[in-house]
């Protein structure tokens, strides 16, 4: 392993390597796929891929599969819609939902999808806007500004949701244009004993027998929407060494950074975040499991926090390898040398002391920021929404370029179809995160510390939070519209505590935000230098880390060998039915009861999983996974307990990405779940 580390390790950031990069849609690894597998995607193909390629702000990723606006996601990226719609008398996490006609299809409510239209070059604006002469301070404001022009701009031109997004550290930016949808609408879901068999045990495992899918469609004016861009489906599937592509949203690689902000997520980012997830953890199992109505309640957060957790455990385990860090090092010692060398990069000479004396900055003020501005310290639906309106009567008085970034003219429809959703939120569930959270910082600062004095109001954190729940104003969807649309002298004449409490804070947090965007600016300049030197050094073969984008990325269907045995690239609904036997069907092993049933009618040979080498990480789940002919052939759930390094290295020697088989789902909607006109739909392309 030590070996496959250090090769891997000593790139220098983003260089090819095997079925290397999150490649982005602009600059796709054409030369490594004809050199490499005799293979050159076209323009159309991409053009094709990248539109029919979907991404959802609840986090994940999704593709067209009909022309009828259907789209094919995980369930586990479609939870948050599931529990959404589910009361004391419906579990449709838990349960499944099958709408048999359009008319039975459910509204989400608050779900937007985007798809990546276009993608252009702004650096030389951007840049232009960030003279020599400006301080740190200086030179964000500058920049915020100009990014927020042009997308206001490219709003006003399009009507497209326009992002300027930053791209290896700074070293360039991107505006990306988005078709947005708002009329999504509930499909299909499987149970989710069956969507995630295994549990937590099994989660970040292989073999793995998950039926993880989920089905959406987009309306426009009240009908399905006509999309040019839909994959064909492959009944087939992906086959044992067949070149495959990824096309989704990867969320954060840090493979880029310095070895200062490494030894930083390492020492502090990375152990608190691993404390606060386990708090929650026991925190949300207490709860649940109570009664009934509490589990389900929490269901979804539970299993996003093990995830989160299960995730972060692996990557700290990539960090605390020596023999990682001394690769860092080296690799970095490399480039620095490098550089010192050629006189074209001279300004970048002590670019690496400015990140790590920025990076010192931020430590000192990371734990207050999480607290306050994160806010770990204040973890409620409805103080989140009491910040968001208290903000929202600040900063849109503002000209666009100065205001936070969140409340930008072109982040207004996103804010505000989650400002006024209809979601449910449970005052009881609600009351023990907060107190949970008030708990948590009194622990981290201390109870006499006057913030936590005057945010607990002289009550104990529980009574507090309990008293927060029941007298705020903005569980009222009309009062919610009524205090952002009437502006500061409505939100300051308000008689609502959240929103009070809020404030009390905002002063402090405000503050933090500065001081980190701050430094922040520091380091996005050294990084641009550096950037500019390793672009001169490595040309094309450099991809971006990841920043929750459309990107692609490739590899084989191909199993590995693990502690002297080989695992296949592939399991069937066989061993589906093998791993429930040999685990008695206890829970997390359980199946629900048509599943038992309707064995006999399932073809137990077909492919159910499948794992291949392409490059993948947390929000290429619900990723389409598509072959030489573009074809959908599965779809990305997880990746194996080796991948969770690929925050930092790039290793296909063990590292596997894992999908739900597309023969498996067809299998499935047909012979178990009832759905066969959906199966038709995949089949044709089109609803018949």
């Amino acid at each position: 392993m030590q070996t496959v580390l250090l090769a891997a390790a000593t790139m220098s950031g983003g260089s090819a390597h095997s079925d290397e990069g999150m490649w982005l849609f602009n600059n796709p690894p054409r030369h490594i796929l004809r050199e490499r597998y005799g293979f050159e995607p076209s323009n159309a193909w991409l053009e094709h891929l990248q539109k029919a390629s979907v991404r959802f702000n609840s986090g994940g990723s999704g593709s067209f599969v009909s022309e009828d606006g259907l789209v094919a996601s995980n369930h586990h990226v479609g939870a948050d819609a599931l529990q959404k719609f589910g009361d004391k008398d419906h579990n449709y996490l838990r349960d499944g939902f099958h709408a048999r006609t359009l008319a039975e299809e459910k509204q989400c409510h608050d779900l937007e999808l985007n798809v990546l239209m276009s993608i252009e070059d702004v650096t030389g604006r951007v840049n232009a806007a960030v003279t020599a002469d400006l301080s740190a301070e200086e030179a964000f404001l500058a920049r915020r500004k100009v990014m927020a022009q042009i997308e206001k701009e490219s709003l006003d031109t399009t009507g497209l949701r326009s992002d300027v997004v930053t791209l290896y550290q700074g070293g360039l930016y991107h505006l990306y244009r988005f078709k947005r949808y708002t009329d999504v609408r509930l499909v299909f879901a499987p149970e989710q004993q069956v969507a995630f068999f295994g549990g937590d045990p099994d989660n970040f495992e292989y073999p793995r027998y998950n039926l993880d899918i989920c089905f959406f469609r987009v309306y426009e004016n009240g009908k399905p929407a006509k999309v040019p861009h839909a994959l064909r489906w492959s009944k087939a599937g992906a086959a044992d060494g067949e070149l495959v592509f990824v096309s989704g949203h990867p969320g954060r690689t840090d493979r880029m950074l310095t070895v200062a902000e490494l030894e930083y997520l390492r020492d502090v980012q990375y152990p608190y975040t691993l404390q606060l997830l386990h708090r929650r953890e026991v925190v949300l199992e207490a709860w649940g499991q109570r009664n009934a109505e509490n589990a389900r309640k929490v269901r979804d957060d539970l299993f996003g926090v093990q995830n989160s957790r299960k995730a972060r455990e692996g990557g700290l385990a990539g960090l605390l390898d020596p023999a990682f860090i001394a690769s860092k090092q080296a690799a970095e010692q490399k480039l620095r040398a490098a550089v010192s060398a050629d006189a074209r990069f001279q300004e970048a000479r002590d670019a690496w002391d400015r990140i790590a004396a920025a990076q010192a900055v931020i430590a000192e003020h990371a734990r207050m920021y999480r607290l306050l501005e994160a806010g770990h310290g204040f973890n409620s639906e409805w103080f989140g929404v009491a910040r968001t309106i208290l903000r929202a009567a600040e900063e849109h008085p503002k000209p666009d370029g100065e205001r936070l970034r969140e409340f930008r003219d072109s982040n207004r429809e996103s804010l505000e179809l989650d400002l006024f959703s209809t979601r449910p939120v449970y005052d009881d569930y609600e009351q023990v995160r907060l107190a949970d959270s008030l708990t948590w910082l009194v622990e981290q600062l201390g109870y006499s510390n006057p913030l936590v004095q005057r945010v607990l109001d002289g009550k104990s954190p529980r009574q507090r939070a309990l008293d927060l729940v029941r007298g705020t104003t903005v569980k009222d969807v009309a009062r919610r519209k009524a205090l952002y649309n009437g502006g500061k002298s409505v939100v300051d004449a308000a008689s609502d505590p959240m929103i009070d409490l809020a404030r009390s804070i905002d002063t402090e947090a405000r503050a933090l935000r500065k001081t980190l965007e701050t430094q922040d600016e520091i380091k996005r300049q050294a990084h641009a230098q550096i950037a500019k030197a390793r672009f001169a050094i490595d040309g094309a073969s450099t991809y971006p880390d990841a920043t929750f984008t459309l990107r692609l990325a490739f590899g084989q269907v191909k199993g590995y060998e693990e502690a002297g045995r080989h695992v296949p690239f592939q399991t069937t609904f066989a061993g589906l039915y093998q791993r429930w036997k040999d685990q008695q069907g206890l829970p997390p092993f359980d199946l629900p009861p048509r599943w038992l049933k309707r064995k006999s009618a399932l073809n137990l040979d077909t492919p159910l999983n499948f794992v291949c080498t392409a490059d993948i990480i947390g929000g290429n789940s619900g990723s389409p996974v598509v072959n030489r002919a573009g074809e959908f052939v599965g779809i990305i759930f997880d990746g194996n307990i080796q991948s969770l390094v690929l925050d930092f290295y790039f290793t296909d020697d063990v590292a596997r990405a894992v999908s739900v088989h597309s023969s498996a789902i067809l299998e499935s909607l047909r012979r178990v779940c009832g759905a066969k006109a959906l199966a038709d739909e995949l089949v044709a392309g089109r609803l018949k």
